[in-house]
């Protein structure tokens, strides 16, 4: 039954729809960072999409690390939960320690096109099965516990959009 350790993933989008006020905070201080960043990349004015920067500009990929500056302040006020993923009691739940800023495109003139992506990665996580449209797990590694028929604390996690499972461990219980 015991399915083995897993880290999750978590791709939250944020762009101009975006409604949450953190989202709006992080939408609005990386558009004007990307802007900033991308005039030394853009200095003759040639470009105008991030897409085009990085087709015809040497190191314009450099513009996902400079622009995530802007994001590093409001990742730290997120406590090390990842956003939007609640328990089966509507709390936040999943602990990260590592995450990923990605910018998917934005316009040095248009504000309204920038959209980036935060992909968050949880700490290991004992997937202990699935439920319908649910995932039971425990925090950390707790399959020794689970084998020798210890209790340990579980959690219902919602399947969802952007969630997936980032890596596996399989259990070794012939140790």
């Amino acid at each position: 039954m015991i399915k083995g350790l897993i880290r999750l993933s978590y791709r939250k989008i944020i762009d101009v729809t975006s409604q949450k006020p953190w989202d709006k905070f992080v939408f609005e201080d990386t558009y004007l960072e990307f802007y900033m960043q991308a005039q030394f990349y853009n200095q003759e004015n040639k470009y105008s999409t991030f897409q085009e920067l990085l087709d015809n500009v040497p190191n314009a990929d450099r513009l996902h690390h400079l622009t995530s500056g802007a994001a590093i302040g409001y990742i730290r006020q997120l406590n090390k939960l990842i956003p939007d993923i609640v328990n089966s009691s509507g709390k936040l739940c999943l602990p990260f320690t590592q995450f990923k800023f990605e910018i998917i495109q934005s316009h040095v003139q248009n504000k309204n096109a920038h959209k980036i992506a935060i992909i968050f990665y949880s700490e290991p996580l004992t997937w202990i099965d699935t439920f319908s449209d649910r995932f039971l797990i425990a925090y950390g590694d707790q399959l020794d516990a689970l084998q020798a028929g210890n209790e340990v604390e579980t959690d219902l996690i919602a399947l969802q959009p952007y969630l997936s499972i980032s890596s596996l461990q399989l259990p070794n219980f012939s140790k």
